[in-house]
């Protein structure tokens, strides 16, 4: 079952001071909090943000949709605390989160297996874990055969499965993901989406995953909220009742994904003009 629901727009500057905070919160707290959060580029530059606010539960699966330009890697990276708001409040619960990007951006020098006790290493792990931790990870991404492998002799996908077995080696309760399957071609995406959400079910996580594929929010997301643009608000919401993995071919998907596509459609053209 789907609800729909539109989320309020504020239009007009904010007063909520400008800060990225990160506390030790109650486990029952949201895991991420956003409040008033504006971004503007330089002091006179053009507002990419604007008043959004929402907020992540533990272990939820959200999926930030939108056109190219909206906003939505820039509203990422406030969260991972590499940009700062101009205004406004970002709280993540657990203190930090980890983050992995549309590139794979693995030491070509390393194998897999070193990839990824190098996140380990950085984690503080002792040397005599790290191996047997980082051949743990590479299997939870059915990846372990290939540990010895360095990245140019592993597929995108196979890079991909990497990347993700690195951020999960940084222990963090929060994963944000900047359209991370982006490159890839329709199969290993599909692929990687079951793998994606067969860990998500398993370690609890709570995930934040930008797109501008339609059809992966539908896919992925408990919720999937739609960005507009110029500037990037939250324009609308999705929520969808967690009855199991769903196939990207599903009715479900496809009656959902032809709803945000027309809604998509209205935003572009509205800022078209």
């Amino acid at each position: 079952m789907i609800d729909t629901r539109t989320a309020p727009v504020t239009v007009g500057p904010t007063t909520v001071r400008a800060t990225t905070v990160a506390t030790d919160r109650p486990n029952d707290a949201p895991a991420i909090r956003v409040d008033g959060l504006t971004k503007r580029f330089g002091t006179d530059g053009p507002i990419v943000l604007e008043d959004i606010t929402l907020s992540i539960e533990p272990g939820e699966f959200v999926c930030l949709l939108g056109a190219s330009g909206c906003g939505k890697s820039t509203l990422l990276g406030i969260i991972a605390g590499l940009e700062h708001p101009t205004s406004g409040t970002v709280t993540v619960s657990s203190g930090s989160a980890a983050v992995m990007f549309q590139e794979s951006a693995l030491f070509p020098w390393l194998t897999a297996g070193r990839n990824v006790e190098l996140a380990l290493k950085l984690r503080g792990v002792p040397r005599a874990q790290r191996r047997g931790q980082a051949l743990e990870l590479l299997d939870l991404v059915n990846l372990a055969d290939a540990a010895h492998k360095r990245p140019h002799e592993l597929s995108g996908g196979m890079r991909q499965r990497v990347a993700l077995a690195r951020s999960l080696a940084q222990d963090r309760k929060v994963l944000l993901m900047d359209e991370p399957f982006a490159a890839l071609d329709a199969i290993t995406r599909d692929l990687l989406h079951e793998e994606l959400e067969r860990i998500w079910r398993e370690t609890g996580r709570t995930i934040v995953f930008v797109t501008h594929n339609v059809r992966e929010a539908a896919r992925l997301g408990q919720r999937v909220l739609l960005m507009s643009s110029r500037p990037g608000r939250i324009a609308n919401e999705w929520r969808l009742a967690d009855t199991g993995p769903r196939r990207i071919e599903s009715p479900e998907v496809s009656r959902l994904s032809i709803e945000i596509t027309e809604q998509l459609r209205q935003e572009i053209r509205r800022n078209a003009h």
